[in-house]
């Protein structure tokens, strides 16, 4: 479920000739983010900035195509696309990202911000300003976590010198992140083969050997679970098997959805939506379908708009699924950028009105979780059976270190229609039921699945 911030939405929309935007040459600043840009002509050039650091970032060239409701379409590697759009003036744009559910504002300034004029460089105490300046200006939850990041920094900074090995480095960067015990805060150093990621305290149960055993070995005996004990018949898969539907019952439905990413062998959004759309229409079209379960208790997570693709399918009215906010200042963390709001509204292709129950647990990761919030406002309402999911909503604001390694944190909320966001609990159910207990899966039964049907009136 980990979202590059700058790789931008590419949609499925033909070129049409039309007289060309005004130049957008010239240096532009997000409004929260931490970019900035530089373009001239066709090249793009990112900066990477704090109130004390600045390092240069991704690069794109101009797409020369000319595409509705766009100024300008910038490529990067593996099909990933930034484009530029109507913003209000000359001087003020919207920046849309691939995976990404809103719009980043970008204003026209006369240069670069002054601490770009000498880039940072790349001592341990550089690295250490750029991560503790990075966390203080943009992460979300220093309150809810109970966290004083002031002092934590205070705490560590001495131990950072001219001499500090990288592996001292690294271990004074975990001691420093790993207490958020936030599955979108990660650090990653290449060239020592370490790796700080973590679930949320008390939710990593199922997952006992990390990730990558998991998938390999856990996933398939979980979900063989369900179906022995429920599914009659085969699942068909689409999607890289991301996306899997068969029978309950004669009626009943099960959709499965393992993730919101990997779509497609071809790069790019785009080609990901098109599979996913495809697999929608087969599965609506189903004539028994009378009542629906959507299994995502483990799903790590994707790009969100393929979330909003599916719900459109089930909704019946058109509703607001979340408005979301980036941290728009360094010190007042207090202020945010105006919601941008993403609806949900019925689609024209093959979809499902009736009556549907959602599988959750603290495996409906990030991508996972908007989708369950996006449900949220649906009429007839989605129940939620299971366990509260994991709580990390935002896109991943990823940035890299002078020595080269990456680190991410959470910068934006989701907010309902009412104002309330889900961070560090995660969405919780309506019916709560164990998640893939250990005395469940060794018996073979799935009380998810059996709370559903009784649910839906079925047991």
């Amino acid at each position: 479920m980990t979202r590059v911030p700058l790789s931008l939405l590419l949609a499925a929309v033909p070129a049409v000739a039309s007289a060309p935007p005004p130049s957008l040459d010239g240096v532009w600043l997000t409004e929260g983010y931490g970019y900035a840009l530089e373009i001239a002509g066709p090249k793009l050039k990112t900066f990477e900035v704090t109130a004390t650091t600045c390092l240069p970032g991704l690069t794109a060239e101009r797409d020369p195509a000319v595409l509705p409701g766009r100024e300008a379409t910038f490529k990067m590697g593996e099909g990933q696309v930034l484009f530029v759009r109507e913003g209000g003036t000359r001087d003020h744009k919207r920046l849309h990202n691939e995976g990404s559910a809103s719009d980043v504002r970008i204003d026209r300034v006369s240069r670069l911000p002054a601490v770009c004029d000498r880039p940072t460089g790349n001592t341990p105490t550089d690295n250490f300003e750029v991560l503790a300046r990075t966390w203080a200006e943009h992460y979300i939850s220093f309150d809810l976590k109970k966290i004083d990041w002031d002092s934590v920094v205070r705490a560590n900074r001495p131990k950072v010198t001219a001499r500090t090995t990288p592996t001292e480095l690294f271990d004074v960067f975990e001691g420093m992140i790993a207490p958020f015990e936030d599955t979108h805060t990660f650090l990653d150093a290449p060239d020592l083969k370490r790796q700080v990621r973590r679930l949320r305290a008390g939710t990593d149960r199922v997952v006992k050997s990390g990730f990558a055993e998991f998938r390999s070995k856990g996933l398939p005996a979980l979900l063989a679970v369900t179906e022995r004990a429920h599914l009659q018949g085969p699942l068909r898969k689409w999607c890289k098997e991301n996306v899997q539907y068969g029978h309950l019952d004669g009626a009943t439905g099960y959709l499965r959805i393992l993730s919101f990413s990997g779509y497609s062998d071809e790069p790019g959004f785009a080609a990901g939506l098109l599979a996913l759309e495809e697999a929608l229409d087969a599965v609506f079209s189903d004539p028994a379908l009378q009542r629906l379960v959507i299994d995502v208790r483990i799903n790590f997570g994707g790009d969100d708009p393929y979330g909003l693709a599916i719900a459109s399918r089930l909704a019946t009215l058109e509703y607001l699924a979340y408005t979301k906010e980036a941290r728009a200042d360094p010190v007042d963390r207090s202020r945010w950028t105006p919601g941008d709001p993403s609806w949900v509204r019925p689609s024209s292709r093959p979809g499902f009105p009736g009556p549907i129950v959602e599988l959750i647990g603290p495996l409906t990761i990030s991508a996972g979780e908007t989708f369950t919030q996006a449900l949220m406002g649906r009429t007839p309402h989605v129940t939620r059976i299971g366990e509260s999911t994991q709580g990390v909503f935002s896109d991943v604001l990823v940035r890299r270190l002078p020595n080269g390694w990456r680190f991410g944190l959470p910068n934006e909320v989701f907010r309902t229609p009412e104002g309330t966001t889900f961070d560090g609990g995660g969405i919780p159910p309506d019916v709560a039921v164990p998640v893939f207990a250990d005395e469940d899966v060794a018996a073979g039964r799935d009380p998810g699945i059996a709370e559903a049907l009784r649910v839906l009136g079925k047991e």
